[in-house]
């Protein structure tokens, strides 16, 4: 059987990624490469890298350790197949949570629902200076101040399963009633009807179809 060498040691029966820990094959290649020519694209899917961003923000890369986004639990059952939706909403009792002072809630503020179109979706603030420009964008009236330009990106996988991973956010990215943020760079499966939260008020609820 033909093996091959991961960046962290192993041998993986797969090409592409290791089938014992995830990491890109040639990751090491790639690490050497970026060390040279840090501003260069991101290995794995090729995106243009922000400046020196530890993650790519469209895929997830790891920058830093060579690695894309993998799961840290059990796997979700798949859903019926069809477009998920998503419910962006300032909530109250998440921001009472934060307490941060000097900002004040928009009790004005009204939900959206929105589809999830595959592969990816960028949770962020859209900023013509940085050139981000998430598909929800959370710069919009009431813009959450507590929001990273590049905050968080939702990815679906071959199964129809969602997950979720923090791209290095500032304020962390927060799922259903866990204290801890989520760690940057590990992907956790989503639900219908989880809720991730961002930032100082936003709430996002996932529908599955």
């Amino acid at each position: 059987m033909t093996t091959h060498a991961c960046p962290n040691g192993h041998a993986s029966t797969e090409a592409d990624y290791c089938d014992t820990c995830g990491a890109r094959i040639g990751g090491a290649a790639a690490l050497a490469a970026e060390a040279a020519d840090p501003g260069g694209p991101c290995p794995n899917c090729g995106t243009p890298r922000a400046g020196t961003a530890r993650f790519c923000e469209d895929c997830g890369y790891d920058h830093t350790t060579g690695q894309v986004p993998r799961l840290t639990e059990a796997r979700p059952e798949p859903v019926t197949a069809g477009r998920w939706t998503v419910t962006v909403a300032a909530d109250p009792g998440y921001f009472a949570m934060n307490a941060i002072e000097g900002v004040s809630f928009p009790a004005d503020a009204k939900e959206r629902t929105v589809p999830l179109p595959a592969p990816q979706v960028r949770i962020g603030r859209r900023s013509s200076s940085k050139g981000t420009a998430p598909e929800i964008d959370l710069a919009q009236e009431p813009a959450d101040p507590g929001v990273s330009h590049d905050h968080a990106l939702l990815t679906i996988d071959v199964d129809g399963v969602w997950l979720v991973t923090d791209l290095g956010s500032t304020n962390g990215t927060y799922l259903n009633d866990e204290e801890q943020p989520l760690p940057a760079g590990q992907s956790r499966a989503l639900r219908d009807g989880d809720r991730v939260h961002v930032g100082a008020w936003t709430t996002l609820t996932l529908h599955a179809p």
